[in-house]
């Protein structure tokens, strides 16, 4: 069953009860890893294992994400700043104990590529709370997976 989750908007990153940051970097440009986060929405499963299927929702405006094991997120786009940030809410999902969740992906280019960081802040019943804390290495492991996917997956991919 979907829950409506609080709409937040971009400040609950600074006071979510969770909030887990992880960062990575990879060879790809920010425009290449911006293309794949925010316009390619489709290709998510391709590269981020944990993904099912990921489809773009009223134009661009929002997506539909569905995870393995069955867990399924409505978002909102909050913030789409070409090769820079690219931000989204969830506004309905069938995890339990969820009340809000805000994502944020930030790319800054390096030297050798981009610095990919994601924020995952949420705000849930006390023992999901907990749990999230709990799979804190697991999520981070999933994100560096994913990410360094992405980057060979665009090094494959003539230009």
């Amino acid at each position: 069953m979907a829950r409506q989750l609080r709409p937040v908007e971009l400040d609950f990153v600074d006071t979510a009860p969770v909030r887990l940051v992880f960062a990575t970097e990879v060879s790809a440009s920010a425009e290449e890893l911006y293309r794949a986060l925010a316009e390619e929405v489709e290709t998510m499963p391709q590269w981020f294992a944990a993904v099912k299927q990921a489809r773009p929702l009223a134009g661009g405006a929002g997506r539909e994400i569905r995870l393995a094991g069955g867990v399924r997120f409505q978002e909102t786009i909050l913030a789409k700043e070409p090769s820079t940030r690219y931000a989204y809410r969830v506004d309905t999902t069938n995890a339990p104990g969820m009340r809000a969740l805000l994502e944020i992906w930030l790319l800054t280019p390096t030297a050798n590529g981009t610095r990919v960081q994601w924020t995952f802040a949420a705000d849930a019943s006390a023992p999901v709370r907990v749990s999230l804390k709990l799979v804190r290495a697991g999520l981070g492991r999933s994100f560096r997976d994913a990410v360094r996917a992405l980057d060979r997956r665009l090094a494959a991919t003539p230009a």
